[in-house]
């Protein structure tokens, strides 16, 4: 059986995750099969398994960090919100049905075996889980029935350190009023406290470190100051959508923040260059005139298409198309691209709903009830426009989403459209006798582009080593600006490097002796 430890937070974006995750890396250094679990986990961005699951993207994170492949056992309920008011449900990978809030809340005891089955497939093949809760421990509300906090440390029987976000302010406040609001065998499992998020002068605050100690009766394990590192947010509460460069820099690029937004960690390598402005736009004001605009994902396509109507974006940015800037949009910005969408059976709200989209790409997109979930690997075709140089240049990434989107070639704009990426796809023979040496590959359309509109389904399109520099080097040659002389971003190295500087900060400010003192004495 594993060891475990749980980080449970004073309420939401306190850094529970990014506790996790260098927890993660630091027990992988020191040579133990670590792995993350978070029983329930609420985020809009998600990630694919190989075999075609869907999970949280901050446990994928956490796993990375971990340095082992991610699987849907991590993270066994993903809810992503549709609307204010209810979620799709994600169970072991595969959605089981959109659900209101209440209905949820009365089904989740449901998926107590799911959660247990899933924890022990871990427990079976880890020698140390390391567990994240949600929110806090302390809404009284909401603690019948728990299974993401103190309910699945129970479950696992895990010993748990309680962090607190200073840079909010009343950290002491948070510290002990969830202590104080805990039952007694609940305090017991928590074996010490954290402050997470510290900029300043440690040592002013070494009273009040003493006096919570004293009042909570526990030991503070630390004082986390505020890290200065690169990882994936799990949700829009993190630091990621407040954009990334200078108002002076060469390249700007801007995001279009979607009330539903998903999957935002698509353009994190662009943040990974000193000279370009990644930008998340919520308002007509904010647009300008970027070089680069991006229609991100979304778990709402219908609905955040509408939303961008409404406040005057989707006319901005059309008069902007027109005036040849680039338009790259990503699985339902690339929805979003096209002439209609057809929401047949309720996928995104009513079923039957029509709708027109920005008529920029002859496409047409139908929901339905099956989605496609699936890691890809592909290759650019020969790209028109400013991003010729893209041509030939493999990518990897994954799908998620609900709808099937074909080509229009009825209208007569649609023959200057053309397909600009594909995937690569396994033929197998037909029968099963033939050797495999028979297998081929073939490329399948993934993504089409008009004059200077691009769209594709691939999440992570940007990610592998030269398509973002790529990207950046044409919009300065549209600028006049001479190319970046930085190398080509290897993300994947970059990411690694930053899970080390966050061990590395991890092991100066927590008392580790105390970590895996608790690790080993459990509850």
């Amino acid at each position: 059986m594993a060891k475990a430890i749980m980080i449970q937070g004073t309420m939401s974006n306190v850094g529970k995750s990014l506790l996790v995750t260098g927890l993660c890396r630091v027990l992988k250094q020191d040579g133990y099969r670590v792995a993350p679990f978070k029983s329930q986990n609420m985020a809009l961005n998600s990630y694919i398994t190989r075999n075609g699951d869907e999970m949280g993207r901050a446990q994928a994170v956490q796993a990375e960090a971990a340095g082992i492949e991610p699987e849907a056992a991590m993270n066994p309920i993903l809810l992503k919100p549709t609307t204010d008011m209810g979620s799709q449900v994600i169970v072991k990978g595969k959605p089981v049905g959109n659900m209101k809030a209440k209905d949820y809340f009365a089904y989740k005891k449901e998926l107590i075996p799911q959660i247990l089955e899933s924890y022990r497939k871990l427990d079976r093949e880890h020698e140390i889980i390391v567990i994240e809760g949600a929110g806090s421990p302390a809404e009284i509300n909401l603690k019948q029935d728990d299974i993401v906090n103190m309910g699945m440390a129970r479950m696992a029987n895990a010993p748990v350190l309680l962090v607190g976000d200073i840079d909010r302010g009343g950290v002491f406040a948070q510290l002990y009023g969830t202590i104080a609001l805990l039952e007694p065998e609940e305090r017991k499992r928590v074996k010490g406290l954290i402050i997470n998020k510290f900029r300043g002068d440690a040592s002013i605050l070494m009273p009040g470190v003493r006096q919570i100690e004293g009042l909570c009766r526990l030991p503070v394990a630390g004082v986390v100051p505020f890290l200065d590192v690169a990882i994936e947010d799990e949700d829009s509460l993190g630091d990621s959508l407040k954009g990334s460069g200078s108002l002076g820099a060469g390249i700007d690029i801007a995001v279009i923040r979607f009330p539903r937004i998903s999957n935002f960690t698509d353009f994190a390598v662009f943040s990974c260059m000193p000279d370009v402005r990644l930008r998340y736009v919520s308002s007509l004001a904010k647009l300008g005139k970027p070089d680069l605009i991006i229609l991100p994902g979304t778990k709402n396509t219908i609905g955040d298409l509408l939303w961008m109507r409404q406040n005057g974006l989707e006319g901005a940015i059309l008069k902007l198309a027109g005036q040849s800037v680039p338009l790259w949009g990503i699985c339902g910005g690339y929805q979003m691209l096209g002439e209609e969408l057809e929401d047949m059976h309720g996928a995104e709200g009513r079923a039957g709903r029509k709708v027109s989209g920005m008529g920029l790409l002859p496409l047409k997109t139908v929901f339905g009830r099956e989605k496609r979930t699936a890691q890809v690997e592909g290759a650019f075709s020969q790209v028109e426009g400013i991003f010729e140089e893209l041509s030939g240049k493999m990518f990897s990434g994954y799908e998620i989403h609900m709808g099937t989107t074909e080509i229009n070639r009825e209208q007569g704009f649609a023959d200057t459209a053309r397909y600009f990426c594909g995937r690569l796809e396994i033929c197998r023979p037909l029968s099963y006798l033939m050797p495999v040496q028979s297998q081929s590959k073939r490329m399948k359309e993934e993504g089409i582009s008009r004059g200077n509109v691009y769209g594709s389904y691939v999440h992570g399109i940007f990610d592998r080593e030269g398509i973002a520099k790529g990207i950046a080097d044409a919009l300065r040659k549209e600028k006049g600006i001479l190319e970046g002389k930085e190398a080509a971003v290897d993300y994947r190295a970059y990411r690694e490097r930053q899970y080390d500087k966050l061990a590395e900060g991890l092991r100066e400010s927590l008392d580790m002796e105390l970590v895996y003192r608790v690790i080993k004495e459990g509850v």
